[in-house]
Order: structure tokens, then C-alpha cells, then sequence
């Protein structure tokens, strides 16, 4: 395989009461434990930023295997929703649920580009098997 990006971070503090940083500075963020969990939810956590990243990843390649189809990818969007949850040995576990939104094609070309785009996806390829992933395709 050939490396073509590396994103390098550092999280200084409490974890999840703390702060990270990625190595260029482009992201610099205080963290915090969401009002949820207890926390003063001041601050941004682990699963905001992976529910962005993931998003953001996912629209990238939905697009891609869309203009690879001659798809209209126009006013397309994903949105996505991180579940943290305890598990029954003690730990904890991530769910996904992907809202996709491609307005300009009809609901069965949409779902199969989902489709696609969740086997082309770096962070769909990394979850696939450990953590449960929803596709869902509106017609918004």
C-alpha cells in the first residue's frame, strides 16, 4: 500500500477533559465530557469529531462513486450520528448511523451509491466488522 496522507494529533489533560491538537495546529480544540455523560459539555469529544470526519469522508466518496456513475450529485449531503455505548464486559462501543441525501436522483440510484461509496469510504473500510454502521438514504 501507498501512504498517501498522515494526520498527526496529540491529546494533552484528562482525555476526554483535556485538549487536542492536530500537529499543524489546523485543529485545536478543548475537550470535554458531554452534559450527557456528566460532563460540563464545554468542550467538544471524541465522538463529535469522528461523527465530522466520518461525514465528511463518506460525502467525499459518495460523490466520487456518483460522478464515476454520471450521477447528479448537486446539493448532495451526509450527516452522521455517534452513539457511544456501554457494553457488557465493561467497555465501550461506537455506533453509526449515515443520513444521505442525494436530491437530484431517484431513491433506488441513491441507495445503491450509498452502497458503493460505504465499500470505497477509509473510515467505513476501518469500522466494517467492529462497529454497527446504518446507511440511510432520504428523499429530502
Amino acid at each position: 500500500m501507498k501512504t498517501l496522507y498522515t494526520a498527526e494529533a496529540l491529546a494533552t489533560g484528562e482525555g476526554r477533559d483535556g485538549h487536542g491538537r492536530t500537529s499543524d495546529g489546523k485543529v485545536d480544540v478543548a475537550l470535554s465530557i458531554p452534559k450527557e455523560m456528566g460532563g460540563a459539555g464545554t468542550g467538544t469529544n471524541p465522538e463529535q469529531l469522528f461523527a465530522v470526519g466520518y461525514a465528511a469522508c463518506f460525502h467525499s466518496a459518495l460523490r466520487l462513486v456518483a460522478r464515476q456513475d454520471g450521477a447528479d450529485v448537486s446539493d448532495s449531503t451526509v450527516g452522521s450520528r455517534v452513539s457511544l455505548s456501554s457494553n457488557d464486559a465493561g467497555g465501550f462501543v461506537l455506533a453509526v448511523e449515515l443520513e444521505i441525501t442525494l436530491p437530484n436522483v431517484d431513491h433506488g440510484t441513491a441507495q445503491a451509491l450509498a452502497e458503493k461509496a460505504h465499500q470505497v469510504c477509509p473510515y467505513s473500510n476501518a469500522t466494517r466488522g467492529n462497529i454497527d454502521v446504518v446507511l440511510t438514504v432520504t428523499d429530502d
